[in-house]
């Protein structure tokens, strides 16, 4: 099939008709109406002066018009380049300044936040280059924006028939953290969209005929927009949420019979709890989860209890998410770690000696390398960076640590950087983290490095057990009889919760915090 995401839509709209493409705040638009909705804004924006290679920064939150103007902006050659709605004036700047965006389209409305504001405090250089500023609204009285343009009257031109879509035609770009002071923007061509999409929709079951998904997640994270792309290319239902709640999330999987989905483990814990009896959720049938938060081990054991299985994933912005999965009938034990099997047959993993440069066999841990047809072009406006990341043959250098079982699957460990180098080995902190946690006195733990004089010596942050009182002696002697001795934390810090921040892909803990606070710690003695 012709690997364009205007052809993907068609396709989509030509086998479910007008069938319900979307559910959003007791709407439902159909595939046709996308389409032609997404046509419509394409002849707005062509209207507007936008074109091939032209880029379009979208500032909303997951609603339909996200979608049409992503469909909108492929058909017309252009780039869509996602900004996360929690952004403000320092990171919008930033990415509408280097990505060179010719129009920014805001919801001015949404959550009572002064995005128009925020505009206003944008660089003079930076604001004059948008040359076109699209207001979504649905329905509030918005204030007023001289030159500004309505989304709304985007919607009611007539349908653009014109198609400059092309398989290596450029049309996402999403931000990624890193090592750099700046974010990356990761660049991906129509085809590598499209192809992944159609690979994940068998692969995750969202192709079943009574497939539901929810989109939790926000369409600016690679995460949630891999899933959106899969569930079009399945041609099923999707209910949109603005923003992640766990009781709103708990009653849509109700009231929508909701079968699939994908979050962090932060989330799922939210709807769990708001959803309370083991019967309820009973609709999921395939839950895809990011270890953002640890304790993954309890949350399949519960998903096991309701019925529900779930299933540890791999993915990052340059491989678009949902690169690998672990299978929804293998053992807790396999389901609870991260990366699985690449859904695409095409894909590829190794795993290189960070220190020697050498590829190591199965069993030994590395710096994951990734290839495959989900991969991106590169980091847009960052050639030397682009070099630095991939690999003469096309491999993608991950940053991340894992290893290969030797059935054809990969295990993500964890970050590079968070990677800590003990008694000369390098040690996952995971690994201590869960010793940590089965001790009953302890509700949940986190490990970081400190660095001394003689190197670097673990430190553990440990959430107390209901009841109970932490004491380090027993917990190091717990550690001490299951560990290696270099292993055994330092110091144990007793803390009320985690320090976690909401990114585009879900709850994450700020592990550099933690680093901080322990450094800090350790110093005071």
């Amino acid at each position: 099939m012709p690997s364009t995401l205007t052809a993907l839509l068609a396709d989509a709209a030509a086998r479910a008709g007008d069938s319900p493409a979307i559910h959003y705040r007791g709407r439902t638009i159909g595939y046709q109406t996308l389409d032609e909705r997404a046509r419509r804004v394409a002849r707005g924006l062509a209207e507007l002066g936008i074109g091939p290679g032209d880029r379009v920064a979208v500032w909303l939150p997951n609603v339909p018009a996200w979608l049409e103007l992503q469909f909108a902006c492929a058909r017309l050659g252009a780039i869509a380049v996602a900004v996360n709605t929690r952004f403000r004036g320092v990171e919008v700047e930033d990415i509408v300044g280097r990505s060179g965006a010719r129009a920014l389209v805001l919801w001015p409305g949404f959550k009572d936040s002064d995005f128009l504001g925020i505009l206003g405090e944008l660089d003079p250089g930076v604001r004059s280059g948008l040359e076109a500023l699209i207001l979504y609204d649905e329905g509030e009285d918005g204030p007023a924006l001289p030159g500004a343009v309505r989304y709304r009257d985007l919607v009611d031109r007539p349908m653009l028939e014109a198609d400059h879509a092309g398989p290596e035609v450029g049309c996402n770009i999403f931000t990624t953290s890193g090592t750099t002071k700046a974010p990356k923007f990761v660049l991906h061509v129509q085809r590598g969209i499209t192809d992944h999409a159609r690979a994940v929709a068998p692969s995750f079951g969202y192709d079943a005929p009574d497939a539901v998904m929810l989109m939790a997640l926000p369409f600016c994270g690679a995460f949630s927009h891999s899933q959106v792309m899969a569930n079009l290319a399945a041609a099923r239902p999707m209910v949109l949420m603005t923003a992640f709640d766990g009781a709103e999330a708990a009653a849509l999987i109700a009231a929508h019979r909701v079968t699939h989905m994908n979050g962090s483990d932060e989330m799922y814990r939210r709807i769990f709890e708001a959803a309370g009896g083991p019967n309820a959720l009973s609709s999921l049938r395939h839950c895809g989860f990011a270890a953002f938060g640890g304790g993954t081990e309890e949350l399949v054991a519960e998903g096991d209890r309701r019925g529900i299985p779930f299933v540890g994933l791999y993915g990052m912005s340059e491989t678009q998410a949902l690169y690998a999965s672990q299978r929804p009938d293998a053992a807790p034990a396999s389901r609870v770690r991260a990366g699985g099997f690449p859904v695409s047959p095409a894909s590829a993993v190794r795993v290189r000696d960070p220190e020697s440069g050498q590829l190591v066999p199965e069993g030994e841990n590395g710096e994951l390398e990734l290839s495959g047809p989900s991969l991106m072009a590169g980091y847009y406006g960052d050639e030397a960076a682009t070099a630095a990341a991939m690999t003469a043959d096309g491999f993608v250098r991950t940053g991340d640590l894992g290893h290969l079982p030797g059935d054809g699957s990969f295990v993500f460990l964890t970050r590079m950087g968070d990677v800590l180098r003990l008694g000369g080995f390098l040690v996952n902190p995971e690994e201590i983290s869960c010793h940590v946690a089965a001790h009953p006195s302890v509700a949940g733990c986190q490990v970081v490095g400190v660095d001394g004089p003689r190197g670097t010596v673990p430190a553990a942050f440990v959430i107390p057990a209901a009841g109970a009182a932490i004491s380090a002696d027993t917990l190091a002697a717990h550690c001490a009889a299951g560990m290696a001795k270099f292993k055994v934390p330092r110091w144990f810090f007793p803390i009320e919760a985690f320090p976690v921040t909401e990114s585009p892909n879900g709850f994450k803990i700020q592990r550099a915090k933690l680093r901080r606070i322990a450094a800090e710690r350790a110093a005071s003695g």
